[in-house]
């Protein structure tokens, strides 16, 4: 029988299935086609499973699942001198067209003809092989193995977010969310020298994992008084951080990684005069924000959105180097034929699953 290309395939909403699909073939000279090794999961991916929709991506026919993905190269077309056949990459999952404005100046995550991975209607990596372009797989030390480069993806979008953020050297920073990538931006924020990062999450287990992984402190709020107003509640939460750490008039950047309402809330009225908030969680499409209070505090306000030029090769040192243990992230690991059990795993939102990983097809 000839070779197949075993496939995660999502068909339409809460509707997976294996899949043998014909082994891609290169169509352009800067391809390399590359045998999956490990595949973590991300919360985009379970979206997609469960909702068939993030924002104006909408799933209309089936796609392969997974983004966050490792291999080996097997094969590399004719003008590619990068690499070669045997060498071991993390893959970057996004492939923008390289000649817009957007693209030309490095933003190239705002680039509107990005093929990306498990975004409809593009196929993701949750196959036996992918194929992508030569300059979007980044070839890793010796020392890492393939489960530490399939996550040098997250560790790229937290460089991200703290690159929006304009993280520098001594600076207090606080971080909402103690979930992966919550706790990668307090972790690179600890290799950027920063000098007191603070981790928030409602979860007691997942602070006292940050505590031990790049916070320097950590904060889990009380729970809302009965008959107390939301907004109040969260402006108060915001004073009881600063009197708690010392925060003063409040940290210069605040990075939000859960999309939950109450944590914008908070975030905005906890930022300092002139500092900077960053938006990276994606929760409800549309939140009761406080704009006055950004206003009158002249607040620097981002968004973050997957990775811009340098923030790869940028995760690849951070988790060569030792600076960032991601092994101690993966709490779960499943093979191939599990695939939906490991997604369904990460739907249930357990707090003491922090990164699930796949393993590819032999």
């Amino acid at each position: 029988m000839s070779e197949t290309n075993r496939s995660f395939v999502l068909r339409a909403v809460k509707d997976v299935v294996l899949e043998d699909r014909t082994v891609p073939t290169l169509k352009d000279p800067w391809d390399v086609r590359v045998h999956v090794a490990q595949t973590g999961i991300c919360g985009s991916d379970v979206h997609y499973w469960q909702r068939g929709r993030i924002g104006d991506f909408i799933l209309n026919s089936p796609i392969v699942l997974g983004h966050e993905s490792s291999g080996t190269v097997v094969e590399v077309g004719s003008a590619v001198k990068s690499l070669n056949v045997g060498d071991r990459v993390a893959i970057e999952p996004g492939v923008p067209c390289r000649h817009c404005d957007y693209c030309r100046s490095g933003s190239y995550n705002l680039c509107p003809d990005t093929v990306f991975a498990a975004t409809p209607p593009h196929d993701g990596t949750l196959s036996k092989y992918y194929i992508t372009q030569a300059d979007y797989c980044y070839p890793v030390p010796a020392h890492m193995n393939l489960e530490e480069a399939a996550l040098v993806e997250p560790v790229a979008v937290a460089v991200q977010i703290t690159k929006v953020g304009k993280v520098k050297p001594n600076q207090t920073v606080v971080v909402f969310g103690c979930g992966p990538i919550g706790l990668l931006c307090q972790a690179v924020c600890k290799a950027y020298s920063a000098k007191k990062v603070i981790g928030v999450d409602i979860s007691q287990p997942r602070a006292d994992f940050a505590k031990t992984f790049g916070a320097d402190d950590v904060f889990v709020p009380p729970s809302r008084p009965e008959g107390t107003d939301d907004s109040a509640w969260n402006e108060a939460v915001a004073r009881m951080m600063k009197e708690k750490f010392k925060l003063g008039e409040g940290p210069d950047v605040v990075l939000e990684a859960t999309g939950a309402q109450a944590c914008i809330q908070t975030g905005i009225h906890l930022t300092k005069k002139g500092g900077t908030y960053v938006q990276a969680g994606m929760g409800r499409e549309n939140v009761i924000f406080p704009i006055t209070t950004a206003c009158i505090r002249d607040l620097h306000i981002r968004g973050s959105i997957r990775y811009t030029a340098g923030c790869y090769p940028t995760a690849v040192d951070l988790i060569a180097s030792g600076k960032i243990d991601v092994k101690r992230l993966i709490t779960n690991r499943f093979k191939f034929e599990q695939a939906e059990e490991a997604f369904d795993l990460v739907r249930q939102g357990n707090e003491s699953v922090i990164k699930v990983i796949i393993e590819g097809v032999p």
